[in-house]
């Protein structure tokens, strides 16, 4: 299949692209490299040393399938990104093209605007584009579980869709699952879900939207294959996930930092586990006239303390709890549906697992990198 990987430079995009190429798809990404950049600004890089985008091509080509790189800004470039679906004719298009990280746009008015003007504009830009040229095209979309917001009030989170009653009817019925988001970032990815549910009423737009959970891990197969390859790893406190940023502290010697009391349950995914969903996805499409089909892309559910616990336990890290820098309810309970992937053959790696394994690889290989002054990086709000 031909697929079309926007942001596929990113610490998502890049081993998901990979493992698409790796499973004999062709594989087109689609990047402005503006997360490097982003480097830059905060003055905080990854852990692992990252080729440049030329080298990542010229080695992925040799070593693990077809790979073709765009230098677009979907968000400012309709023109090009249009042009660009038309020629390629995908089967699928991913959009991981957005600004990822709550703590990122919640330092100030600057990165607030960004994170919007990027994210809705380039998502609906996709969409616009896609309708313009093929309408079958099937649209896989990397949301968010922080949609939800992070509580069993509805009781267990399902898919997507919540069962409902009318109580002036007495009819029974599904609706979007009530919108709660914790950020400027999580706002973007409900409203992410409007522009689906409406391009699909009007156009019937195929699209998957994926809620996935918090990230961990650096490593998948395929980044394994050559240095040149290996993916990104953030550990400060706006762009490295709660558990990287424990991995890095027990592979360096510092004490784990939990914000708050350490109740905060969410859910979490191996990297490679996230390449691996969005295969399922490339290969499984929905429907025609299937609604909008929304997974739950996630591998289990820990609380904060649990995990600094289960590091702690393995690598003898300390654990130190600092005051949270976010507004967010000191504990809460979380039960998270994912049949969804799994009927697909999802077999998640859970954190006991491969854990040891990154705090090793992140321990020899990345120490020269490692800034204590980054670990505590995050903004208030």
């Amino acid at each position: 299949m031909k697929v079309i990987v926007l942001g596929g430079d990113g610490f998502c995009g890049w081993p998901t692209s990979l493992k698409l190429a790796k499973e004999g798809h062709d594989v087109t990404i689609v990047d402005n490299l503006s997360r490097r950049a982003i480097d830059l600004e905060l003055s905080s890089g990854s852990l692992t040393n990252i080729a440049s985008i030329r080298d990542r091509i010229k080695v992925a080509n040799e070593k693990v399938g077809k790979i073709d790189f765009h230098n677009i800004d979907i968000a400012k470039d309709f023109a090009g990104l249009r042009n660009l679906i038309a020629e390629v004719k995908p089967d699928s298009i991913i959009q991981f093209a957005e600004q990822r990280a709550a703590p990122y746009s919640m330092i100030g008015d600057t990165e607030r605007r960004y994170t919007v003007d990027n994210n809705i504009v380039g998502t609906h830009n996709v969409c616009s584009a896609i309708v313009e040229v093929d309408p079958s095209i099937h649209l896989i979309h990397l949301g968010t579980m922080g949609v939800y917001g992070y509580s069993k009030e509805f009781g267990k989170i399902p898919e997507g869709y919540l069962d409902i009653e009318i109580k002036s009817t007495a009819q029974d019925t599904q609706i979007l699952y009530p919108a709660n988001p914790g950020s400027v970032y999580h706002m973007t990815k409900c409203l992410d879900q409007l522009i689906f549910q409406f391009y699909h009423k009007n156009w019937g737009l195929k699209v998957t939207d994926l809620h996935q959970g918090i990230v961990w891990g650096v490593e998948t197969a395929e980044t394994k294959l050559d240095p040149v390859l290996v993916n990104r790893f953030d550990y400060d406190g706006v762009y490295g996930t709660v558990l990287n940023r424990f991995i890095s502290q027990a592979a360096n010697d510092v004490p784990l930092t939990v914000y708050g009391i350490g109740g905060q349950e969410r859910a979490f995914i191996h990297i490679a586990d996230s390449a691996r969903c969005l295969q399922l996805a490339v290969e499984n499409p929905p429907a025609d006239g299937e609604r909008v089909r929304i997974f739950n892309q996630v591998s289990e559910v820990q609380s904060v303390k649990g995990l600094a616990q289960i590091l702690a336990d393995q690598t003898g890290a300390k654990v130190q709890f600092v005051d949270n820098p976010r507004k967010e309810l000191a504990e809460n309970e979380l039960e998270v549906a994912n049949d969804g992937l799994r009927s697909l053959g999802f077999e998640p790696v859970l954190l006991n697992t491969d854990l040891i394994e990154d705090v090793k690889f992140i321990g020899n290989e990345t120490k020269h990198n490692f800034d204590k002054a980054n670990v505590l990086s995050s903004p208030k709000w």
